[in-house]
């Protein structure tokens, strides 16, 4: 039997994994019990690469598609023809024909993260796109206008904070998200074991279960419930600002600027009595370790910059941010922020049809079908996608799955043919990430203690296999060749992570590469006021563009009727990892689920097959009864809807489950931001 030992690279927690294998290969995957972070921790996502690594679906070489079948084709042939079609389109039309898409897989692996942005600047077009508008743009937005830079996000202290106050996350299910804390149940049990953890969310999630107490607020009441806790925090007390030293601009200012709220209007609005949100205030603000944290739900909904402004501006004045037992941002051995990064910015272009404004150099991804269905000057023609499937985890997938059919051309990244890459002339499959380096550069940024960890390849790339980096190097040589721009190419993973390590000094380089198991080098610690890249040098509160979003919020109907939210299950992986037996064996978890006493309303029976409707389209699927949500709330999985002509996923086709982005509408969007509003959305559901 022979161990190796690595990183999960399959959810944030990045669990360290002990990998067996024989002559045959790999035989099982454990938690590495020598992990100083995860301790030995596996999730069912952990175990379920040894599906991923011998899935019979999964594609090692090229596919072209021709006449509207898929044949395999040779490496050389198929970069050159990838490079060529994109130059090809934009000498047809103008650079901004040519649309790219990167799914949040990017993240997972040094090989893509690292070499995509070449690629992309190469291409030099304005329509860029991202999985990170239909999840956590309005943080990187926040983070970017208070602090200067779009990863200058402030980490919960888990380990050392005694009162936590968590709206829209699960990280039970989840294992965390911008909150890497592999083992996260047991962090979150001690910490009720010490102090207090608040769950706000619609449902009694898995999380609400283990926490101290669980409050059931109506979908998109956060914005209101935490404007009506600031109101409350400022009847407790003045401001804890001694340790900012002065260096806040604009903060009572924006606390003036929110409106106020009769405590009836809180109840309708956010379906809490206002003695709640009272006692709340009370306790957090006499603790002396305390955060508030926000995460997809509230930052899927039409007010998710201003919910994650108004956690910001909580933290603050409670005194706790950038603060040892509050938030604060990790200072990485590898850094994302700082000179050499991208710190993010807004508006400098706007989408062509709708004027939504750009962030960080992406468009809104709701904007994407117009994009391509709208004719005129800088119509997208061409798309390129990269480890994502956005037909089944963006607004209105129906629609788009039709306008990427109406594509002169389409070259995708991914190892499988799925709902969007059957729209692809070609397929470009990269090697299996156990044959390459890594380094998690994002997660580690976002991890509860300081962390570091070299994965090396645990076996040789086959001859007929190419690497995440060699594709895309292979695409943009080809490129600039058929442009006669200039290409110069990045050295390869290990000597890129090796360079970056070495030129900050923060770590020997040597003795993190001999570190099998990873190394913790400690909590973290206060460097926020240190790293601010705002050009006064000041934490920013006030502006104009958030502040301005007040006013819809106040102007905004209550909502009425039933509303749509998602959920997570610890053995979901979004839409990546339907065709993995580990993670689909069990239970059915693709249900619709509403309150017993909703159906009995409708005159529905738990277990009957229903039509859900929205705006935009409308889903058939099975409905269950679940009490743990709270009245006038539906709940509905991400991810599935396999059930399509021509993709090749044999267990993901068979998988029972639709859409929830059949439902979602691209007009819906938190306007600061352009992120996509997924939760809240209105539906109506009948039985069939």
């Amino acid at each position: 039997m022979f161990r190796q030992y690595r990183a999960c690279p399959l959810c944030e927690a990045i669990c360290g994994l002990e990998f067996q294998s024989q002559d045959e290969g790999l035989t099982a995957i454990r938690g590495d019990l020598s992990d100083p972070f995860s301790r030995g921790h596996i999730c069912p996502k952990g175990n379920a690469i040894l599906d991923l690594e011998a899935d019979p679906d999964r594609l090692h070489t090229p596919r072209l598609k021709v006449n509207g079948r898929f044949v395999e084709i040779g490496w050389e042939e198929a970069l050159q023809r990838a490079g060529e079609g994109f130059a090809a389109v934009q000498a047809k039309y103008g650079a901004n024909a040519v649309g790219a898409y990167v799914g949040n897989p990017n993240v997972h692996h040094f090989g893509h993260i690292a070499y995509l942005p070449q690629w992309l600047r190469l291409l030099k077009t304005r329509n860029v796109y991202s999985a990170s508008s239909v999840d956590q743009w309005p943080h990187q937005l926040v983070a970017w206008a208070m602090y200067g830079h779009q990863f200058l996000i402030p980490i919960v202290d888990l380990d050392r904070c005694d009162y936590l106050l968590m709206l829209g996350a699960n990280p039970v299910a989840s294992n965390g998200s911008l909150l890497t804390a592999p083992g996260i149940a047991k962090r979150l049990k001690a910490l009720t074991q010490r102090g207090t953890l608040i769950v706000v969310d619609p449902r009694r999630t898995e999380t609400a279960e283990i926490a101290s107490r669980h409050l059931p607020i109506k979908p998109g009441g956060d914005a209101v419930f935490l404007i009506a806790l600031l109101d409350a925090l400022r009847g407790c007390g003045p401001a804890r600002l001694e340790h900012y030293g002065g260096r806040l601009n604009g903060f009572l200012q924006s606390l003036d600027a929110l409106p106020g709220f009769a405590a009836n209007e809180i109840e309708q609005r956010t379906g809490l009595p206002h003695e709640d949100i009272d006692r709340i205030a009370r306790e957090i603000y006499g603790q002396r370790d305390a955060a508030v944290y926000g995460r997809m739900g509230v930052s899927t909904q039409a007010f998710g910059t201003l919910c994650q402004w108004l956690i910001q501006l909580i933290n603050i004045y409670l005194g706790q941010l950038d603060k040892c037992g509050g938030v604060l941002p990790n200072d990485p051995v590898m850094p994302v922020t700082g000179k050499g990064t991208s710190p993010g910015n807004r508006a400098r272009w706007h989408s062509r049809v709708r004027g939504l404004p750009e962030f960080a150099g992406e468009l809104p991804v709701s904007a994407l079908i117009e994009e391509i269905e709208t004719p005129g000057q800088d119509q997208v023609r061409a798309v390129f996608t990269s480890a994502g499937n956005p037909v089944l985890s963006t607004p209105n997938g129906q629609r788009l799955d039709s306008a990427l059919a109406s594509l002169e051309w389409m070259v995708s990244m991914d190892i499988y043919i799925n709902e969007t890459t059957r729209h692809a002339n070609l397929i470009l499959p990269p090697a299996s990430f156990l044959t390459q380096y890594h380094y998690d550069s994002v997660f580690n940024a976002f991890a509860v203690r300081r962390i570091a960890r070299i994965n090396t390849p645990l076996r040789e790339q086959a001859a007929n296999e190419r690497a995440d980096f060699q594709i895309i190097g292979g695409i943009a040589r080809a490129y600039a060749m058929a442009t006669g721009k200039a290409f110069d190419e990045l050295p390869e993973p290990r000597k890129l992570i090796e360079a970056l390590i070495r030129r900050t000094g923060n770590v020997d380089f040597d003795a993190l590469l001999g570190a099998v198991h990873g190394l913790d080098l400690g909590p973290l610690e206060p460097t926020l006021l240190t790293r601010l890249e705002t050009a006064s040098g000041q934490i920013e509160c006030w502006h104009e563009f958030i502040v301005q979003d007040l006013a819809r919020l106040v102007a905004c109907e209550v909502a009425g009727g039933l509303q749509l939210i998602g959920r997570r299950d610890v053995r979901s992986n979004n839409s990546w990892m339907h065709n993995a037996p580990r993670l689909i064996k069990g239970k059915p978890r693709h249900q619709l689920q509403m309150h017993s006493a909703d159906l009995a309303a409708l005159g529905i029976g738990d277990g009957a097959r229903v039509r859900v409707s929205s705006a935009v389209g409308a889903i058939v699927t099975e409905v269950i009864a679940d009490d743990s949500l709270r009245r006038g709330v539906a709940c509905l999985p991400h991810g599935f809807g396999h059930q399509v002509d021509g993709i090749k996923l044999q267990r993901a086709q068979v998988l029972p489950g639709a859409s929830y982005n059949d439902l979602s509408d691209p007009s819906d969007l938190d306007l600061p931001s352009g992120n996509a509003a997924l939760n809240g959305v209105r539906i109506t559901v009948t039985a069939l």
